[in-house]
């Protein structure tokens, strides 16, 4: 025995969704593109022309990376909403605006959604455009105290329609097969994380075809984050 552990030790043995549970109804992943407005493109540009040569610039002079990561946070913040970033505000969000028009239809069709942000700021600010359209929702959270009560509130029948769920608080261990669409706000640089968000709901247990929505911003650093992806995945393969 302590030779065949000596041999199988480097060894993992891999087993896809796929082909563990192949009942599982199709899974379908969607990139929504918005434009930034007007005044969300000037501050996004500002923050990039004020910051990203400077940072370069240190970079190539051998300096720590903190300062290129704090300019990738700023970009991001801009591309989903001008109210994350520091000394900004803004009464509106184009990317808010197109998630509030696809949950509308989803919830119009009999759909239950989650909705997934790393920013519990941007959960925040998803609230009261979800009051204003008069969607029913849940939330979830690191400062959910009862995350079970509030998964089977999720789960009843008569339960609200959204859920909204920070990134780190519910990608993982729960199961939330009463949704059937998933809603990514703000794309994170691993792409398993997003997968382990978009298998709350694709799991054992669902009975309906599931739709991924990933909302990017057209020319931001999102677009570059989804390319990371793209190299990420082949690279896993």
């Amino acid at each position: 025995a302590e030779r065949l552990r000596e041999r199988i030790r480097p060894f993992v043995l891999r087993r896809l969704k796929r082909d563990v549970a192949p009942e599982l109804p199709p899974r379908t992943d969607l990139v929504l593109h918005c434009e930034l407005d007007d005044d969300e493109r000037a501050v996004y540009d500002a923050i990039r022309a004020a910051s990203v040569e400077a940072v370069v610039e240190q970079l190539r002079a051998g300096g720590g990376v903190m300062a290129a990561l704090e300019v990738l946070l700023r970009l991001r913040q801009a591309a989903c909403h001008v109210d994350l970033v520091p000394g900004q505000h803004a009464e509106r969000s184009t990317k808010l605006e197109l998630l509030v028009e696809r949950l509308e239809q989803a919830v119009a069709d009999g759909h239950r959604a989650l909705v997934f942000s790393q920013w519990t700021a941007l959960l925040d600010l998803v609230e009261p455009a979800l009051g204003a359209a008069s969607i029913d929702f849940t939330r979830l959270d690191g400062s959910t105290r009862d995350r079970a009560g509030v998964v089977q509130r999720f789960a009843d029948e008569d339960g609200p329609p959204v859920m909204l769920v920070s990134l780190k608080a519910g990608g993982t261990g729960l199961n939330l097969t009463a949704a059937d669409h998933v809603f990514l706000l703000d794309p994170w640089w691993n792409p398993a994380v997003e997968d382990q968000a978009a298998d709350r709901a694709h799991r054992i247990g669902q009975t309906r075809p599931v739709v991924i929505h990933r909302l990017v911003a057209r020319n931001t650093v999102e677009e570059g984050i989804l390319a990371l992806h793209a190299r990420k995945r082949a690279l896993s393969e």
